[in-house]
């Protein structure tokens, strides 16, 4: 768990300077609220796969994604409770080992979109040693600035499946949504990824 962490980042500046110098064919796929917003603002790019209010579904379906395409990198960005939501899915990549695939946990303890209340990793839930039990091969614990330099390096470059616990302040930065209609954003995604000829099928 989290609570006993002396030092937090700020989230939305975690994730920029995470996905600063990003690799053109990098695939994210973003959990419900914060990290949907933080993407966005960090690079609008068509590549971002927006799952707006299917909790607990960011990080399968970024294993179907990484599974799918082997020769791209794959990010599941994530709040805490988003990834509580959906946890067997660090035991299942774990099994599987996808060495092109990270899952990044914004972990703040709360419940962001709900009013900020206490969340698991507040009082008794350790999602980093969850994906370490579960197999993952690269594990990380990250509240500064050299941490986030690092892991960027792992989701990039590095040996997956990565695993990354990003502890992030409590604080709620202004909301940018992206584009809502999950059709558009699915078509948009899909020809980006596959071109025009995607659309058609």
């Amino acid at each position: 768990m989290t609570t006993g962490s002396q030092n937090r980042l700020e989230r939305r500046g975690a994730v920029h300077r995470l996905l600063a110098e990003r690799s053109p064919d990098l695939l994210i796929v973003a959990g419900l609220g914060s990290a949907i917003w933080d993407a966005e603002t960090a690079g609008e790019t068509p590549l971002n796969f927006y799952l707006l209010g299917a909790m607990g579904s960011a990080t399968p379906t970024a294993l179907g994604l990484a599974t799918a395409q082997p020769n791209k990198r794959v990010v599941a960005l994530v709040g805490d409770a988003e990834l509580a939501m959906g946890m067997w899915a660090l035991a299942t990549i774990g099994w599987r080992k996808p060495d092109n695939l990270s899952v990044v946990c914004l972990d703040n303890g709360r419940f962001g979109e709900t009013g900020g209340q206490i969340s698991h990793t507040g009082v008794n839930l350790d999602l980093a040693g969850v994906a370490a039990a579960s197999g993952f091969q690269t594990v990380r614990r990250v509240n500064d600035d050299a941490g986030i330099d690092e892991l960027r390096d792992l989701v990039m470059n590095g040996p997956g499946p990565v695993f990354g616990l990003v502890e992030i302040t409590a604080n709620m930065p202004p909301v940018q949504m992206p584009i809502r209609n999950g059709v558009i954003g699915m078509a948009r995604f899909r020809e980006a990824l596959l071109g025009p000829e995607a659309l058609k099928e």
